[in-house]
């Protein structure tokens, strides 16, 4: 296992006077909110100190903060406000009694605006441990699943998708039957051009949430220049060369503020929607393990948020994965709201309280929730977490990085909130090369 922390704020501090880059796209404020611990991290009981600082046009402002404390993703349990001086300030953040993270939310007034920012810092992170528990048949039930996947005949269609061909990849569109039902799945399959028989590793990237498209097919062409097939792929069966109109009407119409889609079933595992989507990701696998170009023993997974949910339940489900590469997963700890002061994970379902006050609900999501599907991943994993995300919160990336059991790698970028760089992602597609099987 190798950790390797990021430690951004000190990078800001380093670089603020010869980069302007480091403010927000054209903007002309900045904040800097500097821990007095360099990675972020305390032990339950110490008190953390964060240095603030406001800036417009890169010079400091004085004025008053106001800012409130909580647990990540919970309301605020403490208020106050701090002068700054010189543009700088020091606030006391407290601490913890028990494992997870405490976000320092700041807000400043300045010319009839608002000027809001936050930083979260975590206590005794190796030890967070996540809510939810394995139900005692988890492996029996998606075993029968599984089984009844492979009755499935293999079935797609697959046509050239010229305009995004280039000189050193084809690109088909794949429309994938995933079950019995005849739900589908519809994806950009990305192959090295001339690519030789048993060549290829091969790469399956589920997508985030959302009923969407797949934006923007060749940002992550790199895969295929250097040698891997990658299969990008949407879970609603959807063709993705549909008007960006027909997206928002499936949203409108399916995806709501009850829950959409991830709540969509929740009483009754064997009918939950997700049920399908989990299936569909080892038919994918099908998929390319049948292409002639796969090298017979590689397969990957990778993705972000959601994305990055369904590549551990992939790799958790079916044991010919051997790497998987995971940012920031949702669906991990969701049920974690049920117990007082314990933030759960994305879909964040504390705002459906229909849906955590019910017993039938909160079984189903047992069998659905990442934490359960990561005790079972063999394959060499690369995850990579922000302590600022509040879509995807640290304390459930810890939840699920805490429960992996298997050879693991983390890139830990504290000041990120939900991105990750073009630089993270590339080096993502390297760390799959280096650990390729051989």
């Amino acid at each position: 296992m190798k950790v390797r922390n990021i430690l951004m704020a000190l990078f800001l501090w380093i670089v603020l006077a010869t980069h302007a880059e480091n403010y927000p796209y054209r903007s002309d404020y900045l904040w800097l909110t500097v821990p007095d611990h360099a990675d972020w991290l305390y032990q339950t009981g110490e008190q953390a100190k964060v240095e603030v600082s406001f800036y417009q046009y890169g010079i400091p402002r004085d004025g008053e903060v106001k800012y409130e404390i909580g647990n990540d993703m919970l309301e605020g349990d403490k208020q106050g406000s701090v002068k700054l001086k010189n543009g700088r300030a020091v606030i006391n953040m407290g601490t913890r009694k028990t494992p997870g993270f405490r976000d320092l939310r700041l807000a400043y007034a300045l010319d009839g605006k608002k000027y809001q920012h936050h930083v979260k810092v975590g206590y005794s992170v190796d030890k967070i441990q996540p809510y939810t528990q394995e139900p005692k048949n988890f492996e029996a039930f998606w075993q029968k699943n599984l089984r009844d996947l492979e009755q499935v005949p293999m079935s797609y269609t697959k046509e050239l998708a010229k305009e995004y061909c280039t000189d050193k990849m084809d690109c088909y569109l794949i429309k994938l039957q995933i079950d019995k039902m005849r739900h589908s799945m519809y994806g950009y399959l990305f192959i090295p051009k001339n690519a030789k028989a048993g060549s290829c590793p091969v790469v399956l990237t589920p997508p985030g949430a959302g009923i969407k498209t797949i934006k923007e097919p060749l940002r992550n062409k790199f895969y295929a220049e250097n040698g891997f097939i990658r299969f990008e792929i949407e879970i609603h069966g959807l063709d993705p060369r549909l008007p960006q109109s027909a997206f928002e009407d499936a949203t409108r119409a399916f995806n709501d503020a009850n829950g959409g889609y991830l709540a969509n079933g929740l009483e009754n595992k064997d009918i939950y929607y997700m049920k399908h989507v989990y299936c569909g990701l080892v038919r994918c696998i099908d998929f390319l393990t049948s292409l002639p170009e796969w090298d017979g023993k590689n397969v990957a997974v990778q993705g972000g948020s959601q994305g990055g949910a369904l590549a551990i339940i992939a790799a958790g489900l079916d044991k010919r994965v051997t790497q998987c590469v995971a940012n920031h997963p949702a669906l991990s700890d969701m049920a974690g709201y049920v117990e007082k002061g314990r933030t759960g994970g994305y879909p964040h379902f504390n705002k459906q309280p229909q849906i955590l006050g019910n017993k039938d609900c909160l079984n189903t999501l047992s069998y659905f929730d990442v934490v359960n599907f990561a005790r079972y991943v063999k394959a060499d994993t690369y995850l990579t977490w922000g302590y600022n995300d509040n879509t995807c919160p640290p304390t459930t990336s810890y939840a699920v990085w805490n429960t992996l059991k298997c050879k693991k790698e983390s890139l830990l970028t504290p000041i990120n909130e939900h991105w990750t760089s073009e630089d993270t992602n590339k080096n993502q597609m390297e760390w799959i090369k280096a650990h390729l099987v051989k």
